[in-house]
């Protein structure tokens, strides 16, 4: 039914279903619009956010299945987003969400208009593509999405149900991809990315989803510094059942490097850093009386 694709970090590399992410495309907006539909989802005094989440998602998944499909070029991917913006746009300006950011350190910083048609833009363009940067190991592409989303819905709270059954679907998806069984595809990944980036401009959670991706941000910087300083791409080495790598051109090969890891391994030392961050996030976003 799905078409496969070689697991290039298994003995023999053998054929995997892949683009499984259509499936949380699905599942997910037809779940935000009963959400809608039942009168359960958070009250608004403008435009809908189950609504609003379900189009960015759709776009998002659109998005992955023209690249599963046509494979685009780069230039293409990292403008796309941007489309899936406007949605988003427009229930920030309807709704009157802030335009401010506080920033640990640093403090208030005041974005006015620019809130609207510069930072949310460049919010979904980022996390887009950064998130579905870093994948080539089962797990990656799912798991460490699932950590930020856990972060940002713990730190919801009435916007909890909005992502509450599409995260276990994906953790379920999330299980499969450990274990090789399946790949979420482009479509996956380029969702999850989307999922996130809308869920967050929602919940007005945008410093928290800023602290929760630096990794994400880190390993995107230094793929592209690579290429543009050296011509050369991020590539581990596969040697036996164990991943290594001579460079540091990406968060993977950095956590490889001379160190030979399984590839289990080497996901969760990635996931243990993106979970150190997300708490990071978590801890400076609630309240001091929770820890009273």
């Amino acid at each position: 039914m799905f078409p496969k694709a070689p697991d290039q970090h298994k003995i023999g590399k053998p054929l995997v279903p892949n683009g499984l992410g259509v499936i949380y495309v699905l599942f997910t907006t037809i779940y935000l619009f009963l959400i809608y539909f039942s009168g359960i989802s958070p009250a608004s005094n403008g435009v809908s956010a189950p609504l609003t989440l379900a189009v960015c998602i759709l776009f998002g998944g659109f998005m992955g299945l023209l690249d599963d499909w046509m494979d685009l070029k780069w230039r293409y991917k990292a403008f796309m987003p941007l489309i899936a913006a406007l949605p988003l746009v427009y229930l920030a300006i309807e709704n009157g969400l802030r335009t401010s950011m506080s920033l640990p350190f640093i403090g208030i910083i005041q974005f006015n208009e620019a809130y609207y048609f510069i930072i949310i833009p460049l919010i979904v363009m980022i996390v887009t593509n950064t998130v579905n940067q870093l994948g080539g190991l089962n797990g990656l592409e799912t798991v460490c999405p699932a950590i930020i989303l856990i972060g940002l819905m713990v730190l919801s709270h009435s916007y909890l149900i909005l992502m509450l059954g599409p995260l276990l679907l994906w953790l379920a998806l999330a299980a499969l991809n450990v274990q090789g069984k399946i790949f979420v595809g482009n479509t996956g990944s380029f969702a999850i990315g989307m999922t996130i980036a809308a869920f967050a401009v929602i919940t007005d959670l945008k410093a928290s989803l800023l602290i929760s991706i630096l990794p994400y941000i880190f390993n995107s910087s230094l793929i592209l510094l690579t290429i543009f300083f050296t011509k050369k791409r991020a590539q581990a080495s596969f040697k036996g059942e164990k991943i290594v790598s001579d460079h540091r051109r990406s968060l993977v090969t950095l956590v490889t490097y001379h160190r030979p890891l399984t590839e289990r391994q080497a996901v969760a030392a990635i996931s243990l850093i993106i979970a150190f961050f997300v708490s990071v996030a978590v801890l400076i976003e609630l309240p001091w009386p929770f820890f009273i």
